[in-house]
């Protein structure tokens, strides 16, 4: 890439320079300007409205500095052409198609980039156009209140002069990469580079809170699969949903910040810039390892969760079997004695129905042998029932 920065790479660089690039872009004591928001402009060097709400800011710098505050995309486009060795910085926050075409006019964006910046929904990639570097990132933010991930998307545009910014989302806060470029100004001179490249560090150190907001979602769930809460499948697949949509925020940066490197030596990245690239490299690359632990993780816990619910259903089917058991040994046990008191009741029966023609009723042994018989029948009925165990 033809930017600022390779024209500037070959001049001596300042005293502040050799700082470390990361302490360089660290926040100012006191902020000057107040933080901006996507309606409303921060106040520098004074304060500036838009006419379309979709500018969140657009800034033209020389030499690291900001020159002017356009109010319009159109003023933009003329103010850069009256300044020489210029760089325009546009925000946009959901722009609107007639905007993306004016920039696709003004600065020769290809239209298939631009395709996709209206449309959004991209995986994170890095495409070259001709002079003009088109980059998709999947900006992450950690929701304490419902504890749920929310994913936004940047588009940026990076060309000689130019740099240009489509948010879809709330994150990342773009205004806060402006202020603390705006305060390096040997940095911010070097050109579209050294802002891509601070673009980038803001997205990846906005996922540090939320690798620990789904850490600490993790270590809730462990202990509500000990406790057995009916809930936690639930949470468990909304969960590994967000780490999925995670992964697929970190896993191509690894690639595109490779692919980057790689071209240090081609376009004249300066050392500098390629210092702190190599060192947001090493930040993705440890996010994504830890984002494959998360989903290991799940997978791990969804494993034992699946298994104790299946020994709980085991234990209630056993106790079921149990209580299935005893209700059928109490009930041999009343059968029995009930078959025992019928044989008796039977033989009473019988003989109380004072028939006329019954020979035993005449009979002087017929009342100790009907005894005896009872008797007989309930004893013989006892020990085939203890024998079989039902009493």
């Amino acid at each position: 890439m033809n930017g600022r920065g390779e024209r500037e790479s070959g001049q001596s660089p300042p005293p502040s320079k050799k700082h470390s690039w990361r302490r360089q872009l660290a926040p100012p004591p006191t902020p000057p300007t107040p933080t901006p928001t996507a309606a409303a402009a921060p106040a520098s060097p004074g304060p500036v409205r838009h006419d379309h709400r979709s500018v969140v800011e657009s800034a033209l710098y020389r030499d690291g500095r900001r020159v002017s505050s356009p109010d319009t995309l159109a003023e933009t486009f003329r103010r850069l052409r009256e300044t020489p060795d210029g760089m325009a910085w546009i925000g946009l926050h959901r722009p609107s198609e007639t905007e993306l075409i004016s920039l696709a006019e003004e600065f020769d964006l290809h239209p298939l980039a631009v395709e996709d910046a209206m449309e959004a929904h991209q995986r994170p990639k890095l495409e070259r156009y001709g002079e003009t570097l088109f980059v998709v990132l999947r900006a992450a933010r950690y929701l304490d209140a419902p504890e749920e991930v929310d994913f936004g998307e940047l588009h940026v545009f990076i060309g000689r002069d130019f740099l240009i910014t489509v948010r879809h989302g709330a994150a990342p806060d773009l205004s806060a990469v402006r202020r603390r470029m705006e305060a390096t100004p040997e940095l911010l001179a070097l050109g579209p580079e050294a802002v891509l490249y601070a673009i980038l560090d803001a997205v990846v150190d906005g996922y540090v809170p939320v690798v620990s907001g789904v850490q600490n979602d993790i270590d809730e769930i462990e202990t509500e699969v000990f406790r057995g809460d009916p809930e936690v499948s639930r949470r468990i697949y909304e969960l590994s949903r967000e780490i999925v949509e995670f992964q697929r925020a970190t896993r191509p940066l690894v690639g595109m910040l490779h692919g980057l490197m790689a071209g240090f030596a081609k376009y004249g990245t300066d050392e500098e810039l390629q210092r702190y690239l190599r060192d947001v490299a090493d930040h993705v690359t440890h996010t994504s390892e830890r984002v494959d632990g998360f989903r290991q993780a799940l997978t791990e816990i969804l494993t034992v969760n699946a298994t104790l619910v299946t020994q709980q259903q085991n234990a209630e089917m056993r106790a079921l079997a149990e209580a299935g058991f005893e209700q059928n040994e109490e009930i041999k046990k009343i059968s029995s004695w009930a078959a025992i008191l019928f044989a008796p009741t039977l033989v009473g029966t019988i003989y109380g129905m004072n028939f006329e023609n019954m020979p035993e009723l005449k009979w002087v042994a017929g009342y100790p042998f009907a005894i005896l018989l009872m008797a007989g029948v309930c004893v013989s009925l006892y020990f085939i029932f203890k024998r079989r165990d039902w009493l």
